[in-house]
């Protein structure tokens, strides 16, 4: 038992080491040039029944100071109030279009089907797919385009800031932050057009529009529900690099108000994730039992059998404490970590056996398989 606790410690200790060093690798963001010319950018904005968001979304984009913008917004055929709020709340304002989307075509999933229309109505030279609960700091164009001076960069992405506030969010949405940071190797994403080395977010995707064109756009990943990471994918085959950035000081997302919709967004991505990989599973089942798990009841024993019982849990809460601190996230949930790993398991195996039985992911009013 204590060579168990010496060895998980060990390890734990070396995968700390791993997220501080593998952190550092993110890119840094550059002082916008006080000259630099102002390239038309298109904010292309998906919405389906969003009315909660769309106040809040249209008020906090009015406040961007990038002069060159056009913002457009596309009505999935929204059964709520989305079109009518939105089109009172743009009037006078030029930079602002909205139109109503095309049915839904079929092999499309619907979310690709609403930005493969967005990117054909842009006029911009970079195109920037946001969701409607993303919010960004009013600078943030600025601060994303010295990114493009790279060669061949074709897109930047980032995990945004996510504010949680039910039970389920909380153990489950800032886990997004740390799978990053434990399993991709965020320089080899970063530097490398290897597609496996890739992740991104659905909710701030920032193209350059020639290398949006080239890829064929939307339409090449048209069936995916994680197109996000489908398009970073593409960027990669076809020669573009893609930075992984670290969006926390300028975007937010508002991902999820109840523990339901945590729920249903994370059954329905998690497993298509990981590449709808049985095996994987089984690693990752391993891998977040050991390391994350089983570390809490070992730390009961630390009263009977020493300190060391405990290093281990120390260690874990050490991991996830440095994330949350440098994405924003609130400080005290990292003492949740073994309830995060036992939530994010427990809907890994629910996603997974809801495809191999073929099951519908229902999202939106849509069905998914």
């Amino acid at each position: 038992m204590h060579l168990l606790v010496y060895l998980l410690a060990i390890v734990l200790f070396l995968i700390l080491c791993w997220i501080v060093i593998n952190g550092l690798f993110y890119p840094k963001y550059q002082r916008p040039l006080k000259n630099a010319p102002h390239p038309l950018v298109s904010i292309l904005i998906p919405m389906r029944d969003e009315e909660r968001n769309v106040q809040a979304l249209i008020t906090n984009l009015q406040k961007l100071t990038y002069p060159s913008l056009e913002i457009i917004l596309l009505d999935d055929h929204s059964a709520d109030q989305t079109h009518h709020i939105a089109s009172k709340l743009i009037k006078g304002d030029e930079r602002f279009h909205i139109i109503s989307g095309a049915p839904l075509k079929k092999g499309w999933a619907g979310k690709v089907h609403a930005c493969y229309q967005l990117g054909k109505a842009a006029s911009g030279d970079y195109m920037l797919f946001l969701d409607a609960d993303a919010r960004l700091n009013q600078n943030t164009i600025e601060n994303m385009l010295p990114f493009f001076q790279k060669k061949k960069v074709g897109l930047v992405t980032g995990f945004p800031h996510f504010p949680v506030t039910t039970f389920l969010s909380k153990l489950l949405v800032p886990m997004q932050h740390f799978v990053i940071w434990l399993h991709l190797p965020i320089g080899l994403a970063n530097k490398s057009t290897f597609p496996a080395a890739s992740a991104a977010h659905g909710a701030f995707m920032f193209f350059k529009r020639e290398a949006y064109e080239h890829v064929g756009g939307h339409h090449a990943v048209k069936s995916s529900i994680v197109e996000d990471v489908h398009l970073a994918r593409e960027m990669k085959r076809s020669g573009f690099h893609v930075r992984l950035i670290n969006a926390t000081p300028f975007v937010t997302c508002y991902m999820y108000e109840t523990n339901k919709e945590v729920w249903n967004g994370f059954l329905k991505n998690i497993y298509i994730g990981i590449g709808r990989s049985p095996w994987m599973v089984g690693v990752l089942t391993i891998f977040y039992t050991l390391f994350y798990i089983l570390p809490l009841p070992l730390a009961t024993l630390a009263p009977f059998y020493g300190f060391w019982f405990a290093l281990p849990l120390v260690l874990v809460w050490s991991q996830k404490l440095y994330i949350d601190l440098k994405t924003k996230q609130k400080s005290y949930l990292f003492l949740f970590m073994p309830l995060s790993a036992i939530a994010f398991l427990f809907i890994l195996h629910a996603s997974m056996w809801k495809s191999l039985r073929k099951q519908h992911y229902i999202w939106k009013g849509r069905a998914y398989k």
